[in-house]
């Protein structure tokens, strides 16, 4: 017998059960590729116990793996009131098959009916796809942990995850779940009560499909009015972190469903957020909040996934996870609606409706006649008949021409989404307006309340609204969104522009105009920007196009406002050229007001990627006529200060120190000045010569210097009258010298020579000196006289003052 067809007959095991004086008895043998697990429940004195004499082993619990037959006993008469059985088969599959199925049979006959048995099978699945479990033409139900199935078999399915298990839910016999499909490892279990009969039953193991969320589940809806209550994983409990489930729904045609939620609690999030997304054939995804009203008429088949945001684990408030409990109906579709559209109101409004799914149901009529695409430019009946918002695409176009400049509108043209009927069941999914300026003219589009900004790597558009501007022959320009740094858009051709929502959402009615149009006379160039940027802002302006090269032989300019002391430094980057056949490219910055160019560069040539210009500037970009390779770059436009205005101040700063300095200078040397004459006292002399006091100090009394002390005195040169003579002269020098003088009044004060403080008045040299008289002074103040004056012998001229230690003139030798 194969392992893949082999039943559990009491899950492969034989019993031989009888009781002796209140201990029951039991043989085992299990069959190869199981083992029975004996656990007790209870904190009781009942053990099971394997062997007899002295070789008997006795404890709480039992693990039979062998195939060979085990006696047991139980120290206990009713052990089913104590233990319970788990019984335990492993499935592995590889990429390719599984070895074996669940099946499930029973025997009445055997003893171990009357314990609480637990049938597991534990599944492994490869490394690349999902497990799968095909519950047949019975299927299963999901009914909530804390319910008890009718017959009494609840399965149990989970998934083994790094952070632990999950529980993918709680199943009962016959339902619309049709398929489960895990990831790497799981178990499926059925739990059996004492006393009931396990019921027969096959679900078929194989290779399932590669999967990103922990589970699949596959539901079958029939056709006519039928719902199912589904539950995310861990239910009650919070669903796991970063965590994805997903329930895929076959729905008959002609049928809706509706998606109700009938309990949510949501996490507290640290990063990303939780979201419902639906995905449809032939649709893309619609990613709802979990707070959002959710679908009711869902048309085929559709599967949704319940994405799970990092919770914040480490709060102690009692915050739950993730859990959701919805309901899914399903009922047969069949409504018809009329509207009366008229488009005639507004000059070159056209209306358009087509329907996308070809398996759809969905009939649409214009006046009673059946039509796939239906276009409405005058006053019309449209009927949907079984028609859903996602099997409809509506779309608005509005066309505006002028054929000579002279009569074209002097006022903007505000570029509005159109106001649609309140009976008309679909919303616009995008508006376009087409404009034809006259021969010869310009189109200039302006964004009144909010500047634009291109969708660009690292320039991404936030905003849910997206302009697609683009050629007239559908070449495209760029896609624009709100929050930038243009001002204006100017294209010297026709042109359309194109406004949509992100996720293809619907656009609001109410929405504000993101442009005016108006026509102006013609440019030199194919396109024109107006670039105001920001500072601490980078701006990237691509070439029209990107990333596609620009078309053969075009210009584009862009006239960027540089601020009052700003810089604006230019970075070229993602630059393409191509090989030309005719003319070059070329790539061209020069300030408003100059006439030479701050930067050239041509596809054959070198040159700088970077360059700063120092006011407001053109950037120009020409294409040639290509022999292979494209034309395209993006330029990053970012304001910093002015260099020169950096200059200007560190210059200014630096005259400023250097005045600061010359100031300090000065001023100490007033200061020492200051304070040197605050010193400055003229103090009389009798022989004729003045001091100066300050740091040289006062003179030394003749008692003090030593003057008056000779090694040898020859007897020739002392005098004896020296007192007398001096006397009669009336004079005696500090230095023994003698200096005539005309004295003045005692009354009068001293004098002070005027060049006393004349730096280069020489030091020691003798100068005829008139000395005013001596001041009265106090007895104090006079100091007592030489009594030898002592003079070296020599000629008049040789005699000379002894003046002692003297000051050197600053600079002498």
């Amino acid at each position: 017998m194969s392992s893949s067809g082999v039943a559990f007959q009491l899950l492969l095991l034989a019993f031989i059960a009888f009781t002796v004086s209140g201990v029951q008895k039991l043989t085992v043998t299990p069959v190869r590729g199981t083992y029975v697990n004996i656990s007790s429940t209870q904190v009781r004195d009942c053990k099971v116990c394997t062997g007899a004499g002295r070789s008997q082993q006795c404890s709480p619990s039992l693990v039979i793996k062998d195939s060979a037959p085990v006696s047991m006993e139980f120290e206990c008469s009713r052990p089913q009131d104590v233990f319970r059985v788990e019984i335990v088969r492993n499935i592995e599959c590889t990429t390719k098959l599984c070895n074996g199925h669940i099946i499930q049979a029973d025997s009445d006959s055997l003893p171990l009916l009357e314990f609480n048995r637990k049938f597991t099978w534990s599944l492994k699945a490869s490394a690349t796809k999902a497990l799968k479990i095909d519950f047949n033409n019975l299927g299963v139900r999901q009914i909530n942990p804390s319910e008890r199935c009718p017959d009494r078999h609840s399965y149990t399915l989970q998934a083994f995850q790094a952070a632990g298990n999950v529980a993918v839910g709680k199943y009962c016999r016959m339902g619309h779940v049709g398929s489960a499909q895990i990831l790497n490892q799981g178990s499926f279990s059925l739990d059996v009560p004492a006393g009931q009969k396990l019921q027969n039953a096959q679900f078929d193991v194989s290779v399932g499909e590669e999967i990103e969320s922990l589970a699949k589940i596959t539901l079958t809806l029939p056709k006519g009015t039928s719902s199912s209550e589904l539950f995310s994983p861990n239910y009650p409990d919070g669903f796991p972190d970063d965590g994805v489930m997903e329930w895929y729904f076959q729905v008959p045609d002609k049928q809706k469903t509706a998606i109700q939620f009938l309990n949510l609690t949501q996490p507290r999030c640290v990063t990303k957020v939780t979201a419902v997304e639906y995905h449809s054939t032939g649709r893309g995804p619609s990613v709802r909040s979990l707070t959002d009203p959710q679908p009711d008429h869902i048309q085929g088949k559709f599967a949704l996934k319940l994405r799970n945001c990092k919770t914040d684990r480490r709060r102690s408030d009692g915050s739950a996870g993730l859990s959701v409990n919805f309901k899914v109906s399903s009922s047969s579709a069949s409504s018809s609606v009329s509207c009366e559209v008229d488009m005639s109101k507004v000059d070159g409004l056209s209306l358009h409706v087509e329907r996308l799914r070809s398996a759809s149901v969905c009939t649409m009529k214009i006046n009673s006649v059946p039509k796939e695409k239906i276009t409405v430019t005058s006053k019309s009946t449209l009927t949907f008949q079984d028609c859903f918002p996602e099997d409809v695409q509506v779309t608005a176009t509005r066309v505006i021409k002028c054929s000579r400049l002279k009569d074209c509108p002097k006022k903007p043209d505000r570029l509005s989404v159109p106001a649609l009927p309140p009976c008309f069941p679909f919303p616009l999914s995008s508006v376009t307006w087409a404009l034809h300026p006259p021969q010869g003219g310009t189109v200039e589009l302006s964004s009144p309340t909010e500047l634009l900004k291109q969708s660009l790597p690292g320039q991404q558009c936030n905003d849910s609204i997206i302009i697609t501007m683009a050629d007239g022959d559908g070449t495209p320009i760029g896609d624009f969104c709100p929050q930038g740094a243009i001002k204006t858009v100017q294209i010297h051709t026709n042109m359309s522009v194109t406004v949509s929502r992100v996720a293809g959402k619907a656009l609001s009615t109410p929405l504000k105009h993101m442009l005016s149009a108006i026509f102006k006379e013609g440019i030199a160039e194919n396109y024109i920007f107006t670039v105001f940027p920001k500072r601490d802002t980078p701006v990237l302006l691509a070439t029209p196009g990107w990333p596609a090269g620009m078309k053969s032989s075009t210009t584009v300019s862009w006239i960027v406002a540089v601020p009052p002391k700003m810089d604006a430094h230019l970075m070229f980057a993602n630059l393409s050229q191509p090989k030309c056949s005719n003319r070059h490219t070329r790539i061209r910055v020069q300030r408003v007001g100059y006439l030479e160019e701050d930067y050239s560069r041509r596809e054959d040539g070198e040159a700088e990627s970077e360059i700063t210009v120092t006011s407001n500037f053109y950037l120009n970009m020409s294409n040639c006529k290509p022999e292979r390779g494209d034309f395209s770059v993006i330029t990053k436009v970012t304001l910093q200060k002015s260099r020169l205005l950096t200059v200007i101040l560190s210059v200014v700063a630096a005259l400023l120190v250097i005045f600061v300095i010359v100031l300090v200078a000065v001023c100490v040397v007033i200061r020492k000045k200051k304070k040197k004459l605050s010193h400055q006292v003229s103090i009389y002399n009798p022989n004729g010569t003045i001091f100066l006091p300050g740091h040289n100090g006062f003179p030394k009394t003749h008692e003090d210097n030593e003057s008056h002390v000779y090694a040898s005195i020859e007897d020739s040169l002392v005098y004896t009258d020296l007192l007398r003579k001096g006397a009669e002269m009336g004079v005696y020098g500090g230095f023994d010298t003698h200096q005539p003088f005309t004295g003045h009044s005692d009354s009068q004060k001293p004098l002070v020579c005027s060049d006393a403080d004349r730096d280069d008045m020489p030091v020691g040299a003798y100068q005829q000196f008139q000395a005013p008289p001596l001041p009265v002074r106090p007895p104090s103040h006079i100091h007592p006289l030489v009594v030898n004056m002592i003079y070296q012998a020599g000629s008049e001229e040789d005699l000379s003052p002894n003046l002692g230690p003297r000051l050197e003139p600053e600079g002498g030798n």
